[in-house]
């Protein structure tokens, strides 16, 4: 039998908003073989959407924790409205009920007493008796009184499915007083049009309703989810007959009713056919006119005449060899010549190989023309880093398009495009299909547009694989840099990167202990013979090596991790946890919100907020938090963001983040954790990717054998688009 548990909740100390794990305090009716029974109780365990003054009736088991002594951890429980005047002013002066804060909440208390909640509810008028309170405020009251009550009816529904109490309040609004009822007799329809409520959680409602395994609502909603499954894997279209058999495994369904599923989905518009024979590509319109947009624009611009002033291209490529006083290489020239003369170019290659050279000439090419000319790029810090190369002034594509974020959209579009001559986007192979389809549609048609990118990185986190689609279709020039120009031409990053680009697999400089590392390499190898080993050395680099034989070094500022995986001892979470304890350790009276979180931390955006103006891979510190509310400030760029409980779920540590995470960046040091154990993420991209992140140290961390392994696999996973075919159909038209 369970141990149970009732009383008043009292404080919550921490809130996990995607899963409902809480912290709390309880102020226990009685505590059951507690000696102290009166004393508040620490509760843990998954409670969404409560608040304080609720009355909760749990069950569950008391453990005893190290540190923090008794727990009682909770199995199950059942929330109820305070009944208690102390609940009822918790409750209210939570700021649960906008219009009732805590001088509010003890006033209609001290009015209504017990009976305040009946009043609220039944009799919202009579809160005018209460000073301060007028018509306006009372309406509001019960206006959001009610919208509160319809959230909890929604809540406890959902507590046994995970849901948030973030998604239950976007349910609510989206569905108002109908919210249950949609829930319970549509369920897929939630999972279609509520952003964050996936296939997964509306079929475990689905099927506990009573649905049939391979009714059409169910089957229709797991193609849907099939489709957004691959999405993630980086695909935009897939074979209808490769289709059949990943949904039917999926779903535990008949491919025979699966493929008649997606033929009414066809039917219905909700999945797009594209391509000739027996065995069309299936996409989802959102990628199917994402990929029609792009197509239609890059030909749109590459067809249209040039509003460039006259240039004479091989004048002007001499007059800009003379003031970078350089002699730029054939292909560099070739590229700059391009550039200037085509609608739509491409410029590629590694590093060192001279991108950047050709940046900053045709930059001052077009100032001296009087050009406006507009630079971007997908992060903040690859932003910047191509400002500070070009002398030019670079954004981020989202601001560059000025997001409106009560829309969703782009201000700058096809009806109002960019007010530009000539438009420089730099790493472009981490452009994904949508992203890519909202930039080149604002690109003017008289206007030049450049494509600057390393095919060799990893592709896109979004689906699709643009860069290299767009090369493919033969739309526009390529200029393939090959050659080594950078004046450091023996630096490790770079000739090292290079090498395990063209699979030469030989190790670089490598120790077995971290007071042999040398000051003056700028890559290291550093072999570890266990994931605990590899972890404490990646800890001991930092704490140990930086600061006695690379001071000017900040081992939290300059320092990145970058690991393939997240998982497992030298994975992202694990190695955020050990770099926190050493590089912020916890003192004695050091608050913290989140559970970990502390001033001083070092943050990552996980997802683009465009209220806030961040967005994912943004890198920030902590200045400070406060436990009571559970939020925090923090930095990035120089700018203080507030972030409340709701918002935590968008950040995380970032001492140690995934190689994936940093696209687009680059850092003084960079440390790369490197093991067997990483088997499925072991390839030549990523650890092209992470090593060439690194500006002056790189060092990796791990087996030799883990190094051959990544070099040896260059077959990375095929992204099937159809990306390429639609540009190729309106060349020919």
């Amino acid at each position: 039998m369970p141990d149970t548990l009732k009383g008043v909740l009292e404080r919550i100390k921490f809130l996990n908003e995607e899963n409902g794990y809480t912290i709390a305090d309880l102020r226990p009716d009685s505590a059951p073989g507690r000696r102290d029974a009166a004393a508040l109780v620490t509760i843990v365990g998954p409670l969404p959407g409560v608040q304080c003054g609720e009355t909760l009736a749990l069950e569950g088991s008391w453990e005893r924790h190290p540190q923090h002594g008794d727990q009682f951890k909770i199995v199950a429980w059942k929330s109820e409205l305070p009944a208690s005047v102390h609940g009822i002013r918790r409750y209210l002066g939570s700021g649960l009920v906008p219009g009732i804060g805590k001088v509010y909440a003890n006033k209609i208390v001290d009015k209504f007493g017990a009976d305040t909640l009946r009043v609220i509810s039944e009799q919202a008028g009579r809160l005018r008796e209460v000073p301060g309170i007028g018509r306006q405020r009372a309406a509001a009251i019960r206006e959001a009184w009610e919208a509160q009550r319809v959230q909890r009816e929604v809540m406890i529904f959902l507590q046994t499915y995970g849901v948030s109490a973030k998604l239950c309040t976007k349910i609510v609004t989206r569905y108002g007083a109908d919210a249950q009822r949609v829930l319970k007799t549509q369920p897929y329809r939630v999972a279609r049009e509520i952003e964050g409520i996936g296939f997964k959680t509306a079929d475990r409602i689905a099927i506990n309703l009573g649905f049939a395994n391979d009714s059409p609502p169910r089957l229709d909603a797991g193609i849907i989810y099939a489709l957004e499954t691959l999405a993630e894997e980086g695909h935009t279209a897939i074979p209808e007959g490769d289709l059949e058999p990943y949904a039917a495994e999926l779903l535990q369904a008949d491919p025979t009713r699966i493929r008649a599923r997606i033929a009414a989905l066809v039917k219905e518009h909700a999945l797009v056919p594209d391509g000739p024979g027996d065995d069309p590509l299936v996409q989802l319109p959102v990628y199917s006119e994402a990929e029609t947009k792009i197509a239609k624009s890059l030909q749109r611009v590459a067809r249209n005449r040039s509003g460039l002033p006259a240039i004479k291209i091989d004048a002007a490529v001499a007059w800009a060899q003379e003031r970078a006083h350089i002699e730029f290489s054939p292909l560099q020239s070739e590229g700059l010549k391009r550039a200037l003369g085509s609608k739509v170019s491409v410029l590629t290659g590694g590093p060192g190989t001279g991108k950047t050279t050709i940046l900053r000439a045709l930059v001052e090419i077009l100032r001296a023309k009087k050009c406006r000319v507009h630079l971007a790029a997908p992060t903040g810090r690859a932003a910047q880093r191509l400002a500070e190369s070009t002398g030019g002034y670079a954004q981020t594509i989202h601001r560059l398009l000025k997001i409106d974020p009560a829309q969703g959209g782009f201000t700058i579009n096809e009806a109002h495009p960019l007010p530009t001559d000539f438009l420089i986007l730099d790493e472009a192979s981490m452009l994904d299909t949508r992203l890519a389809a909202s930039l080149v549609q604002a690109v003017p048609s008289r206007a030049h547009l450049l494509l600057v990118g390393d095919t060799d990185q990893l592709p896109s986190v979004g689906a699709g694989n643009v860069l290299k689609d767009i090369i493919a279709s033969g739309i526009a020039p390529v200029t393939r840099l090959s050659v080594i120009y950078r004046q450091e031409k023996q630096s490790l990053i770079v000739t090292t990167a290079h090498a395990v680009n063209q699979g030469d697999g030989r190790l670089p400089p490598a120790v077995s202990d971290v007071s042999q590392l040398a000051p003056h390499l700028d890559l290291q190898f550093l072999m570890a013979d266990s994931p605990e080993d590899c972890a404490a050395k990646v800890v001991e680099i930092c704490t140990k090596f930086l600061p006695a034989k690379a001071r000017h070094f900040d081992p939290v500022g300059d320092v990145q991790v970058l690991a393939p995986m997240h998982k497992g001892v030298a994975g992202v979470q694990n190695l955020n946890r050990e770099m926190q304890e050493a590089l912020n350790p916890r003192k004695g009276g050091m608050r913290t919100v989140a559970g970990e979180l502390r001033p001083g931390d070092k943050l990552i955006q996980l997802r683009n907020n465009y209220d806030k103006g961040l967005f994912n891979g943004d890198i920030g510190n902590v200045v400070s938090v406060n436990p009571q509310d559970g939020s925090l400030v923090a930095n990035f760029d120089g700018k203080r963001h507030d972030f409340e409980r709701g918002d935590l779920s968008d950040v995380a540590l970032a001492y140690s983040i995934s190689i994936h995470k940093s696209q687009g960046s680059e850092y003084p040091v960079v440390i790369i954790p490197l093991l067997k154990a990483h088997f499925m993420m072991l390839q030549r991209n990523l650890l092209y990717t992470g090593i060439t992140r690194g500006r002056k140290r790189v060092f990796i961390v791990g087996e030799p054998a883990a190094w051959g392994m990544a070099v040896r696999n260059a077959e990375s996973k095929q992204r099937r688009t159809h990306l390429r075919e639609k540009i190729a159909a309106g060349m020919e038209s």
